[in-house]
């Protein structure tokens, strides 16, 4: 079965970022990383359920919503110094890649692409 690129790329971005927001101080630990982690998951609980149904476009936007906060988290992060510069580089990148592909499927189900006005 020949599975869509979102699906492998957001396990991949889930896989690394609940070790790494584990890692974070116990003072941040329960409200941010509890926050990026759901946010993260909440996002992959909405392009699976886009992917199971006809009618796409309203759970894909909310799954672009949920991605944005995820890149709000991580900022934070990176700002109170629970992210290093090359972590924040890293994951930065991988939220990048999977805001494309979601952009790409909201485009091709005729949905709004991310960010669009």
């Amino acid at each position: 079965m020949n599975e869509a690129p979102i699906f492998p790329k957001t396990y991949d971005l889930l896989r690394w970022l609940v070790p790494a927001t584990l890692k974070y101080p116990r003072e941040h630990r329960y409200a941010l990383a509890l926050r990026t982690q759901q946010a993260a998951f909440d996002f992959n609980e909405l392009i699976v359920q886009a992917r199971k149904t006809r009618s796409r476009r309203d759970l894909l936007v909310q799954a672009d919503t949920k991605l944005e906060q995820v890149r709000l988290y991580l900022r934070l992060a990176l700002d109170l110094n629970l992210l290093t510069i090359r972590q924040y580089e890293h994951v930065s990148r991988e939220v990048s890649g999977v805001g494309a592909l979601l952009g790409d499927w909201m485009k091709r189900t005729g949905g709004a692409a991310p960010n669009a006005p």
